[in-house]
């Protein structure tokens, strides 16, 4: 993941960008990106937009993951941990409901 968050911070930086990604702007960035995604799916059927056009959903995927990657190198916060963290409080809040 560290290389991979490398490759992206390198990108930016060739390009000039640095200054554009700080906490505030890649939480924007992540919001509008996300609603690309729903963009996707607007006025039709999950099959149909998958079926219309499945790589500009993939595109969005990967713009939303690039943006959350880089807000978390910003904080210095590992995304896998958070991930596996928020799957324990998760778990607590939602019990599996066991009957007998």
């Amino acid at each position: 993941m560290k290389e991979l968050i490398n490759e992206i911070n390198q990108f930016r930086d060739d390009r000039g960008w640095g200054g554009n990604h700080d906490a505030r702007s890649l939480a924007i960035s992540i919001s509008l990106e996300a609603s690309e995604l729903l963009e996707c799916f607007q006025w039709q059927s999950a099959e149909d937009s998958i079926a219309k056009d499945k790589q500009a959903i993939i595109d969005e995927m990967a713009d939303v993951y690039i943006y959350l990657l880089q807000f978390s190198d910003v904080l210095g916060e590992d995304l896998v941990h958070a991930a596996r963290e928020k799957m324990k409080k998760n778990a607590i809040k939602y019990p599996i409901n066991v009957t007998t």
